[in-house]
């Protein structure tokens, strides 16, 4: 399909009028927003849903009898079962909202440091983000487990045979990233998480990446346990979602101990609170619970399917005219990807690069991408990253292009 064609049946332009941000310039031009795969921009929708509660029913929740305490508590329960249908958990009570991804993953560790023992082994993917490193380094050091580290190739996929290498009987858990935050990789995770329930493993998936592209279904997956973070899903920060099995959930000790995770406190004894309350200690983010399940509303009405098609669209496009750089090379090149492009241009430093074109008004991410062992992988101190969302446009791609091209004039 031609850029006009699917440009046609996209409504991009129309999609835009719900993002003020992208009405503002940056140094004297348009904004040009290609840092999606940082944080997504917010939509009016889901501005006014955290207006309206703010506005109209802000109130504790779970605690209250009266009116805005029911109201906000009513609403903010909605928001999980929109939550729950959008990524088909078969219960409620098996999606725990959290402060984000990252969050969600220090859960899962903490529970599991009551699990492992010294000899068992965990294993993570060579190109996962941080968060996805150092709380799994931290298990094993408290438990005397091993974390092993399955390989990826220069096309930036992992080694499947490599995979099949390391797990055994021995393997515990399993931890990968859905979508490679640093090189858009889609990872086999259906593969991967089959083989790890071979050995009676549990999975751990980081959607942190793929929730703005992907409709992951956890349950077609079989995944014992996924993580999400609102902001990259056009939500708001600070707010996000784990999904676990309820027969994993049950498993683990809670997190952190307060309000609203008790049943019963005396100072001799205390009972916790049943699922999904017993990993939700104290007063939650109402406000950003709430307008999680607007933005998963908003995106849901636009269609995954159709923000992917017109996402690959701009990815392909994007990664053409990029080529036609002279000294221009591409990290990441996986033959299922997302709409990320991680380069470098030959002798240029990516600061630099990111620097001079955020002058033409174009936000792009540079450095490590809190990947640095992909870095290390290539051997390089980072990459320039612009990533694309369903409201950008061939034209914006087009700046984009101008600009890099300027810049690199400008650093010969």
């Amino acid at each position: 399909m031609s850029q006009q064609t699917q440009a046609k049946t996209f409504e991009v332009e129309k999609i835009r009028k719900d993002f003020p941000i992208l009405n503002r310039e940056v140094n004297g031009y348009p904004l040009v927003y290609f840092d999606n795969a940082a944080t997504a921009q917010t939509p009016k929708q889901v501005m006014d849903a955290i207006v309206d509660y703010y506005s109209n029913y802000n109130a504790n929740i779970h605690r209250g009898v009266h009116s805005l305490s029911q109201e906000a508590t009513d609403k903010y329960e909605e928001a999980r079962i929109k939550i729950q249908k959008h990524f088909n958990a078969e219960k409620a009570h098996e999606i725990i909202f959290t402060s984000g991804t990252t969050h969600g993953i220090n859960l899962v560790a903490n529970g599991f440091s009551s699990i492992l023992k010294e000899g068992d082994e965990i294993l993570v993917s060579a190109m996962e983000h941080h968060s996805n490193i150092v709380p799994w380094q931290m298990l094993c050091e408290k438990t005397g487990a091993k974390l092993k580290v399955i390989p990826m190739d220069l096309k930036g996929e992992l080694i499947y045979a490599e995979f099949e290498k390391l797990i055994s009987s021995k393997t515990k858990l399993v931890f990968l990233n859905h979508v490679s935050n640093a090189l858009g990789t889609v990872n086999p995770v259906k593969s991967i998480i089959e083989k790890a329930h071979s050995v009676d493993a549990a999975v751990l998936l980081d959607g942190a990446q793929a929730a703005p592209h992907i409709k992951a279904d956890v349950q077609e997956l079989d995944v014992d346990f996924y993580v999400v973070s609102a902001h990259k899903m056009c939500g708001p920060t600070g707010v996000g979602v784990l999904y676990g099995k309820e027969e994993w959930l049950e498993k683990l000790p809670p997190y952190q101990g307060g309000g609203e995770m008790i049943a019963t406190v005396s100072f001799e004894k205390t009972t916790y609170a049943g699922l999904p309350h017993k990993f939700e200690a104290g007063t939650p983010n109402i406000c950003g619970g709430i307008a999680f399940g607007a933005a998963i509303d908003y995106m849901n009405e636009i269609g995954f399917s159709e923000i992917a098609a017109y996402e690959h669209e701009l990815l392909e496009y994007a990664t053409a005219k990029l080529k036609e750089i002279e000294g221009m090379k591409i990290y990441g090149e996986a033959a299922e990807k997302t709409a990320v492009i991680s380069f470098n241009i030959e002798g240029l430093h990516p600061y630099d690069i990111g620097t001079l074109v955020d002058k033409m008004g174009i936000a792009v991410r540079t450095g490590h991408h809190c990947a640095q062992p992909v870095m290390d992988f290539f051997k390089i101190p980072g990459t320039v990253r612009a990533s694309f969302s369903f409201y950008n446009t061939f034209h914006e791609i087009d700046l984009f292009i101008e600009a890099i091209k300027k810049a690199k004039m400008m650093l010969k």
